[in-house]
């Protein structure tokens, strides 16, 4: 006797069968249909099938030809007419789509964000009750279709940053101003113009805490002939973080840093005596930085009322802009050059380590420049930060 050919099944569509066959409200027509593919599926005869499902074998042959044919949906389902496929209303559609814009948490499960094969065993047990009988046998691949048709994606968050600050636009603009006073003081070719008042330092600020002190656990074995790669232990061990309190020159382009093992209001009102050491007496020191505790708070206001009034002056960022403090832009070139991978012994070679990076930018300085329009309202603003020597 010749052997039964089988049907190969892709796992999407087995996936599919066995929960019709698990569901207690579907159509026992359809669970009969889904029952015979997944058997020949197995390597049964057609007369065995028709044997195990109590068909005749012409069901068993007509469902098995639509399948091959027509796919999943029609091998299971009667056409409304000749010709016509089995088609989902829009009134079905429109509660697919519903369901998917709900958090999963409110429907009973504990995931916060829907999965496909989730979100269509959902649709198949509770469409009958919701009167969309047609969906208890709706596939994972139809309920995509009908989403991506649509331009849902369940799966999937999409971040963005509410404006809580009422005077952003303001904050944002009076540090733009800052920075096209800083540009004004060179000429075209980058040279700083000689001074006719009083000069005023200018200083992009901020702190990057939680800098991670981390020691391997074995040697790294260095690049060989034989083996291009630096290879290092997966295991390593933690030994503390350490703060950077940094500001970068605008004029210069020094980059002034501070270790810190905490960035409270001690260090910062340290990091003000470091540059009011560092800058005549005469002159002004102008901060442009984010709105943390720490500058603004009783601490640092008592030191502020022990130098001359004017000698410091702070310019806030708005919250959530960040991305206006040019600085931010440093600490990510010092991540990807310097931080990332870094091992060391201790806490102290960290800081050591970065107080050598810092003389080693300090070594040829780059001035940083922002450009923008100032005809450009505050939600369509054009800046980039270029760099010039």
């Amino acid at each position: 006797m010749a052997k039964a050919v089988r049907i190969e099944l892709p796992d999407s569509d087995r996936q599919y069968f066995e929960s019709v066959l698990r569901s207690r409200t579907t159509q026992a027509q359809v669970v009969q249909r889904a029952r015979i593919i997944l058997l020949k599926a197995d390597g049964l005869t057609v007369d065995e099938i028709a044997e195990k499902v109590g068909a005749n074998r012409n069901s068993v042959m007509l469902c098995l030809r639509k399948y091959r044919e027509d796919g999943a949906e029609n091998a299971l389902h009667d056409t409304p007419g000749r010709g016509r496929n089995p088609d989902i209303t829009d009134e079905e559609k429109a509660w697919v789509i519903n369901i998917a814009c709900k958090r999963p948490y409110e429907l009973g499960y504990a995931s916060e964000t829907w999965t496909y094969t989730q979100l269509t065993a959902y649709i198949n047990h509770h469409s009958e009750n919701a009167g969309h009988i047609r969906l208890s046998t709706i596939s994972r691949s139809s309920i995509k279709n009908i989403l991506d048709n649509a331009e849902i994606k369940p799966h999937k968050i999409q971040y963005y940053c509410e404006k809580r600050d009422s005077e952003f636009d303001e904050k944002m603009h009076e540090v733009l101003v800052v920075y096209k006073q800083v540009e004004m003081q060179f000429d075209e070719q980058g040279n700083l113009l000689p001074f006719t008042d009083v000069r005023v330092n200018t200083l992009s600020y901020d702190e990057k805490p939680g800098i991670q002190a981390l020691a391997t656990t074995s040697p790294d074995r260095m690049p060989t002939a034989t083996n291009g790669y630096r290879q290092r232990d997966y295991e390593y061990k933690r030994l503390g973080t350490l703060s950077l309190l940094a500001g970068i020159d605008l004029l210069t382009g020094e980059a002034i840093p501070l270790v810190s093992e905490t960035h409270k209001s001690a260090d910062f009102v340290e990091f003000l005596k470091i540059l009011d050491s560092r800058y005549p007496k005469e002159e002004s020191i102008r901060l442009i930085l984010d709105n943390h505790s720490a500058h603004t708070s009783k601490e640092t206001r008592g030191f502020l009322a022990t130098i001359r009034s004017g000698r410091f002056e702070f310019v806030f960022t708005p919250k959530h802009g960040s991305w206006l403090n040019m600085i931010e832009g440093f600490f990510s070139k010092m991540t990807r050059q310097m931080l990332r991978g870094i091992r060391v012994s201790s806490k102290e070679e960290l800081a050591v380590r970065i107080y050598q990076y810092f003389d080693e930018i300090n070594a040829e300085p780059v001035v940083f420049r922002w450009t923008y329009k100032m005809k450009d309202t505050p939600t369509k603003i054009s800046a980039d930060m270029n760099q010039s020597s």
